[in-house]
This record gives structure tokens, C-alpha cells and sequence, in this order.
């Protein structure tokens, strides 16, 4: 099913919502980290339906999110140009994921510095090799990926591939970079001395164009460790379209096990 699918029964009022469609979205035994994030943000939307474009958020993955939910939102601040508000996803009662969104209108710039293009630059998507998909049920199914980088298993702690969702998930372009936007595991995978899970404890982003859009659906994501050690690494995420423009930047601390 697509995410459109899974958020259409957040209606935006209160009470628990039974999610048919997460069952295509799972990563183990939770929703992953786009998709349960996608479910806080669209609650917002729909219970907030005037709020200016999205501009940054701080998400903690408190425990499993499953196919019930119930959303809990709280406005924080509403200035002139700012909002800033809470949202929830509680399952049983307890937090699961709690997000803080902060909205902003556009004003005449003052400071104008556009990000560099994406370096190196891995080539088009259309020339890269395919990426086999996983065995058995897995979210990343939902998507078609490429390789963006030479090296592969073990070494430098970075993840770079190429993406595209398979089908049309009718979302609004925000909503699309949030879905996506956590798609990569983390880059420490290629410094871990053996097999093990992994999994996000949080993740902060910010958008920095609020109308993206890409060529024949193509994104290029990078995740990157910049330190792992006792256990945990800290993660820069990295979005660009296919013509090589930063549209989303975020951070992350994961969990290495194992």
C-alpha cells in the first residue's frame, strides 16, 4: 500500500487510529522512522490545516510504533512569523514517538549562501548499478535503489544510494522528504567488527527548500558517522535531488548493537 494509504486514517481529532497499511511499512517490529514520523507530522497538518511550511523538527523514537496509534498534539508557540508545536504518537497509552515540528513563514532574505551541489558526484542514477532488494518483508521494499559510491562492506563509515519510491504515494512534497528522508541505514554499519542490528534513537532535520522537487523521482542519500563508539553512533543525513541540489540535512544518534 502507499503512504498515502497508511496516513489517510489520521483524521486529525482524537482518539486511537487503526493503521491497515503498516504492516508494508515495517522495520521489524516498528514502523520506520520516516513513516512514523510521517503519521506526527500529518496529524499536526490535519488538526493545523493554516500553519506555514515546515522548516526544521527534533523526533525521538521512544518505543515501537505499531499499527494503532493515537496522536496527541500540543501548540507550543504561535508568533507572527513561527510556530512551534508537539506531536505525539502514543501507543498504550505511552509515548512512541514524540516530535517537535517548528513552521515559519518566507521573509525577504538577509543572508544568502545556497549549499554546494553533491561532492563527489556519483553520476546519474539511470547509468548506477542496482541494489538487490532484501528477503522477506521489509519498508525498503517500497523503494528502487541504486549504488552512488565504489566501495562496499566493510570501510569508510558512509552510505550513499540512489532512491526513487515504485509508486505515485500522492503526498505533498514536504510530506514526500519526511517519508524519505531516514531511508538509510546508518553509515556505522561499514565500521561494525560483526553482524548486529542497528536502530535510530532520534532524528533531527532540517528543510531547506519547502517546494523540492527532483527528475523521474530520483533522490540521492547519504548517511555518514562521524563518531562510534560504546555502543552508539552520531549520524549526519544528507538529501539531494538528481541534479545534485541539498534539499534536507539532518542528524542522528543510533543504536549499535551486537
Amino acid at each position: 500500500m502507499s503512504a498515502s494509504d497508511l496516513i489517510s486514517p489520521i483524521t486529525g481529532t482524537s482518539g486511537p487510529v487503526h493503521l491497515p497499511a503498516a504492516e508494508d511499512w515495517m522495520q521489524g517490529r516498528t514502523l520506520y522512522g520516516g513513516a512514523s514520523t510521517l503519521l506526527a507530522y500529518t496529524a499536526a497538518k490535519r488538526e493545523y490545516p493554516d500553519l506555514p511550511p515546515l522548516r526544521s523538527a527534533q523526533v525521538a523514537f521512544v518505543a515501537p510504533v505499531g499499527d494503532t496509534v493515537e496522536p496527541r498534539i500540543e501548540m507550543i508557540r504561535e508568533g507572527r512569523n513561527v510556530t512551534q508545536l508537539r506531536s505525539e504518537l502514543l501507543v498504550d497509552g505511552k509515548p512512541a514517538l514524540s516530535a517537535f515540528f517548528v513552521f515559519g513563514t518566507e521573509r525577504e532574505p538577509n543572508a544568502v549562501h545556497p549549499a554546494p551541489k553533491a561532492d563527489p558526484w556519483p553520476g546519474a542514477p539511470e547509468d548506477a548499478e542496482k541494489v538487490p532488494e532484501p528477503k522477506g518483508k521489509h519498508f525498503i521494499s517500497n523503494y528502487e535503489l541504486r549504488r552512488a559510491q565504489d566501495t562496499s562492506g566493510p570501510g569508510e563509515p558512509v552510505v550513499r544510494r540512489w532512491f526513487r519510491p515504485k509508486t505515485d504515494h500522492g503526498l505533498d512534497p514536504i510530506s514526500l522528504l519526511i517519508l524519505i528522508g531516514d531511508t538509510l541505514p546508518p553509515g556505522a554499519m561499514r565500521a561494525m567488527q560483526r553482524q548486529g542490528p542497528l536502530s535510530s534513537i532520534n532524528w533531527m532535520f532540517n528543510i531547506l527548500e519547502p517546494e523540492p522537487t527532483t527528475r523521474d523521482g530520483w533522490w540521492l542519500a547519504e548517511t555518514a558517522s562521524d563518531h562510534a563508539g560504546h555502543g552508539y553512533s552520531s549520524e549526519r543525513l544528507r538529501l539531494w535531488n538528481a541534479d545534485g541540489e541539498l534539499v534536507m540535512v539532518g542528524m542522528q544518534a543510533a543504536a549499535i548493537f551486537g
